[in-house]
C-alpha cells in the first residue's frame, strides 16, 4: 500500500476553492469516496489527517474547502466570523458544498456511484445540508455537528442515509435541535441513526480540544467508539449503494 496525497484546485463561481486528496495508488479500479467538510476553522491539517488515515483503510478521501483557498481562520473569533455567513445563507452553504461534491466525483481514482459524506461541527452541518439538498450519494455522517435546519428545504425528500454522532453534553447543540432533526429525517423518508456519547462534550474527536468553559472537550472513549461507527457505516453503505 501506498498512499498517495494530492491538493486539488477547484472553483465555485468566482471563489478559488483547494481540497486534499488521498488514495491507495497501488489499487488500478476507481475507489468509493469519503467526501470530509471541515470544522469552522477551515481546511486544516485535522481533516488532512482523516483524510490519510480514510486512504489507508482502502477509502478515496477528499477534504473539500469551503472558505477559499489558504483559508484558515485564528481563532474562535475569526473561525465565527467566517462560519456566520454560511450560517445566515444556507442556499451558499449548499451551493458550495455541491462544488466540493463534482470536484471529488471528476477525479479519475473515484467510483462515481459509491460516494459518503462526513464532517466534523460546522463540517457535520454542511454535510447534513447536502443531504437536504437531495444529493444523489450513499449517506452523510455528523461528528459533533451543528444540526438546526435550513428554512429551504421543508418537505424534500433525503436519499442519502444519515448517521449522527453527538455528544450528550454538547452545548452547542440544544435538545430541541435534536428532536428537530430526528422528526426532519423520518417525514422526509430518511434511514437514518443517531448516536450520543455520554459524559462527552463539543469537538470530542479532537485531541486539541482542552476547553471545558467554551463545551469543547476532547473525549477519547466517544473518539475511538464514533471511528468504528464510522467504519461500520461506511463498510454497509458501499456494500448496498
Amino acid at each position: 500500500m501506498a498512499i498517495n496525497t494530492r491538493l486539488i484546485d477547484y472553483t465555485d463561481g468566482s471563489v478559488n476553492l483547494q481540497g486534499y486528496f488521498a488514495f491507495d495508488d497501488s489499487v488500478s479500479q476507481p475507489l468509493p469516496m469519503v467526501l470530509v467538510a471541515h470544522a469552522w476553522g477551515g481546511r486544516d491539517e485535522f481533516v488532512c489527517e482523516k483524510v490519510r488515515r480514510l486512504a489507508g483503510i482502502g477509502y478515496a478521501a477528499f477534504a473539500i474547502d469551503m472558505y477559499g483557498k489558504g483559508v484558515l481562520g485564528g481563532g474562535a473569533e475569526e473561525n465565527s466570523a467566517l462560519m456566520q455567513p454560511f450560517m445566515e445563507n444556507r442556499s451558499m452553504l449548499q451551493q458550495r458544498i455541491l462544488a466540493g461534491l463534482q470536484a471529488g466525483k471528476g477525479l479519475r481514482e473515484v467510483n462515481q456511484n459509491k460516494i459518503v459524506a462526513m464532517g466534523f461541527c460546522f463540517g457535520g452541518l454542511c454535510v447534513l445540508d447536502l443531504a437536504r439538498s437531495g444529493a444523489d450519494i450513499g449517506g452523510v455522517v455528523s461528528f459533533h455537528g451543528l444540526l438546526v435546519a435550513p428554512d429551504i428545504t421543508q418537505g424534500a425528500a433525503i436519499k442519502a442515509r444519515v448517521l449522527v454522532l453527538h455528544g450528550h453534553d454538547d452545548p452547542m447543540v440544544p435538545a430541541s435541535d435534536i428532536t428537530a432533526l430526528q422528526d426532519e429525517l423520518s417525514q422526509a423518508g430518511c434511514d437514518w441513526q443517531f448516536h450520543v456519547y455520554g459524559n462527552t462534550m463539543h469537538a470530542f474527536t479532537n485531541p486539541a480540544a482542552n476547553d471545558p468553559n467554551f463545551g469543547t472537550v476532547f473525549q477519547p472513549n466517544a473518539d475511538r467508539r464514533s471511528w468504528q461507527t464510522l467504519e461500520n457505516f461506511l463498510h454497509e453503505t458501499f456494500a448496498v449503494f
